[in-house]
């Protein structure tokens, strides 16, 4: 564009304000310097960040991003540090973890979890950033030894694990072997705290009456772990909120209580958080946030 025509152009723009705050003149509809006829009927904004319509016609255009004010994009904050954005699928590959580590950027999740392989990644990706890096340990059965869980723990640690989700010794707690679960977890947690990481404790409540969900997470707060989580994700269900207001009449608000497997809804979320959770972990994380703003 030349001077000439720049100068043409700012001239309109003038024109068209300056006719607007004439007396008289009637009071714009929306944002933006949109013609009657491009705007949909019933429609009281126009910018095309609000407008389903609009941004499409924008992107076919051939734009491949579309900006938006902080007061088109309500999305809550106190409900995504509340998450921790997951994927623990066997199959996901290092472009499914850079996309989950973009969104928990973009959302400002509590932490992104992954399997241990992946450690070093989504430390990189997550460098400089207030999002966590997770991982699990002894996951997700709780079968292997102490002393295979420790060594898993220091080495996800050192590359760069600020939070640890191990599994329990769910056949030692069932068959009543409590000292060894607690020595199990305590020799994680202090894998995890020598090293400046915290330790949440999966109790898997799926196999679990409720006398000994109740034993597990007394073991684990006795261990020293700094959550107890209800879930792996990969037994018969999932988080339940009698489950969790269960865990957290036991351990009262000294720890942390995580609802894991099958939360999809903020309205799921939500009943998490009322039954007493203090963080969620979900893999429907960007779905749930979003949800927030509408």
């Amino acid at each position: 564009m030349d001077p000439a025509q720049l100068e043409q152009l700012v001239a309109q723009i003038g024109e068209e304000i300056l006719a607007r705050l004439a007396p008289g003149a009637k009071p714009a509809r929306g944002e933006g310097l949109n013609l009657p006829d491009q705007v949909c009927p019933g429609c009281v904004q126009r910018c095309a960040q609000t407008c389903r319509k609009n941004t499409q016609v924008i992107v076919e255009a051939g734009a491949d991003r579309v900006s938006a004010s902080e007061r088109l994009t309500k999305i809550d904050p106190s409900i995504a540090k509340l998450i921790d954005h997951t994927i623990l699928k066997p199959d996901a590959t290092a472009a499914d973890v850079r996309k989950v580590c973009a969104e928990a950027k973009k959302y400002s999740f509590a932490s992104v979890c992954v399997n241990p392989c992946w450690v070093p990644l989504v430390a990189s990706e997550l460098a400089g950033t207030p999002v966590k890096v997770c991982t699990v340990v002894g996951f997700p059965l709780g079968a292997t030894s102490t002393e295979a869980k420790v060594a898993e723990t220091e080495v996800v640690v050192r590359v760069g694990a600020h939070e640890v989700d191990m599994v329990i010794n769910i056949g030692a707690l069932k068959g009543g072997d409590h000292d060894a679960v607690k020595k199990d977890i305590q020799a994680v947690a202090e894998s995890c705290h020598r090293g400046g990481a915290i330790l949440k404790v999966i109790i898997e409540a799926a196999l679990l009456n409720d006398n000994e969900k109740a034993i597990a997470c007394t073991l684990a707060k006795l261990a020293g772990a700094d959550f107890v989580k209800t879930s792996t994700g990969f037994a018969a269900h999932g988080a339940t909120a009698q489950d969790v207001a269960l865990m957290r009449s036991v351990v009262g608000p000294d720890i942390g209580v995580k609802a894991a497997g099958g939360i999809r809804t903020i309205e799921e979320l939500r009943q998490m958080a009322a039954a007493g959770a203090s963080r969620i972990g979900a893999s429907a994380s960007v779905k749930i946030i979003e949800a927030t703003a509408r």
